[in-house]
């Protein structure tokens, strides 16, 4: 079946065995509780998910089948001579649960690249937006156009054994993530290269290939690319792109269908959207400022202007985390090694000096400290990559590798369709006085 989907057959099938056996041991064991607020308040903190691929601390940040992501940066294989993790290595962590070697990762470079062919269909349906199209619509049209190509969707329908599910939802993910950059890049090329073109390198790994398909040829942007398909790989089952990807295939909705449901949900404002926020309000306080650096005592004064109007200030604050995101670390440290005089590189610094503070003395954030949106857009800005939309899409591309890995395991160990029950206010009202039970369904 080939090395990857050989070890994840007796990955899955021992977790699958472990699985069994802790809900027949502890199956009524209760693990919390849930309050009124949290019902009406997004679930914030109710745990009703299990995503083997990461976990995040609200003190330590992201850590991926346990590492977190300086001990990637050291772990995992990189490209020879390079500095940055492959993302490659990523996924192979994400779905085995342990760190590959070299040949390991060279087996899931050399897989994607024989998967990578993207059908014309695709195209042509990317063609028939118009080209003002926001590049999320563009891409989840793409990534819907490719359902055309699922392998479980063919094999459900025509009747496939419940122990299959996995393998066939394995070949639509990889299949998934060798034409991701693909179709990322002719919507970037299509929309603001006056469409033209790049065909792939296939001696390139895969987010160095998604660079030359982008059309940046410099190295250090190919090591931005393979960082930062790494850091925005996963981030725990509960954020709305996660969640929804495994909603949506808990139906049995294929990858492809799962996958876009996803990426819909990244492309909202509160979500992934929230890099092009960042560059948007800098660019829009520079012009207010009418300076290119703002100093400091003009960063606070802009910071608390926006506030005052009822905004946010984007790229701050996280809904888990207590601490700087280690993802805008990171990436800070990525651009002091390789370009440190960059002048929006130093808006984005100052700003990280300014803003907690003041956001700490309002007393009503629980978590100050910047995220990982707060820095992508002024790295991608540096290489030229000045159009903000575009990079809720190299967002999704990555994301996909955790999605996707977290969907294979979702099939792997048989878990139902996710369908929690809901309530009326009338009916929590009635609870309230003691006239009706509503838990339970």
């Amino acid at each position: 079946m080939g090395i990857l989907k050989d070890r994840f057959k007796v990955k899955a099938e021992a977790s699958s065995a472990e699985l069994k056996d802790l809900l027949k041991q502890h199956g009524n064991k209760k693990i919390g509780e849930v309050q009124l607020s949290q019902i009406y308040q997004g679930m914030r903190g109710i745990t009703g998910l299990v995503s083997e691929t990461s976990l995040l601390d609200a003190k330590e940040g992201i850590r991926f089948r346990g590492y977190s992501i300086p001990e990637l940066q050291e772990k995992l294989p990189k490209i020879p001579g390079g500095t940055e993790p492959l993302p490659e290595g990523l996924f192979y962590l994400m779905l085995i649960g342990e760190l590959p070697d070299d040949e390991a990762v060279a087996y899931i470079t050399s897989s994607w690249q024989r998967r990578s062919h993207v059908p014309n269909h695709v195209f042509a349906a990317i063609d028939a937006l118009p080209v003002t199209a926001h590049p999320m619509t563009m891409f989840v049209t793409g990534i819907m156009a490719l359902q055309t190509e699922s392998n479980f969707a063919r094999r459900y329908a025509e009747g496939m054994n419940k122990k299959d599910y996995w393998e066939a939802v394995f070949d639509d993910s990889m299949d998934l993530l060798a034409r991701l950059p693909r179709v990322a890049a002719y919507i970037y090329r299509r929309k603001y290269r006056n469409n033209q073109h790049i065909q792939p390198n296939g001696l390139l790994d895969w987010a160095g290939n998604l660079a030359h398909m982008l059309g940046y040829e410099d190295e250090s942007f190919k090591e931005l690319m393979r960082l930062y398909m790494t850091i925005h790989a996963d981030h725990e089952g509960g954020n709305v792109s996660a969640h929804t990807t495994h909603l949506v295939g808990s139906a049995l909705s294929d990858p492809y269908l799962s996958l876009a449901a996803g990426m819909n949900g990244l492309a909202g404002p509160l979500h992934g959207l929230a890099n092009q926020e960042v560059v948007k309000w800098i660019m829009e306080m520079q012009k207010e400022l009418k300076t290119e650096v703002p100093t400091k005592k003009q960063i606070e004064t802009y910071v608390r202007k926006t506030l005052s109007e009822g905004k946010v200030v984007p790229g701050y604050g996280h809904a888990v985390l207590r601490k700087t995101d280690p993802r805008f670390t990171a990436q800070m440290d990525f651009a002091k090694r390789h370009f440190p005089e960059d002048p929006l590189v130093q808006i984005v610094w100052n700003v990280y000096d300014v803003v907690p503070p003041i956001l700490e003395s309002l007393g009503k954030v629980k978590n100050p400290w910047p995220n990982v949106d707060a820095h992508s857009g002024a790295l991608l800005v540096h290489y030229g990559m000045v159009e903000y939309e575009f990079y809720t899409v190299l967002f999704g591309v990555s994301r996909a590798l955790g999605v996707l890995a977290s969907l294979i395991w979702d099939r792997a160990l048989g878990f139902a369709i996710e369908r929690p029950k809901s309530v009326t206010t009338e009916l929590v009202k009635s609870w309230l006085q003691g006239k009706d039970e509503i838990w339970g369904e």
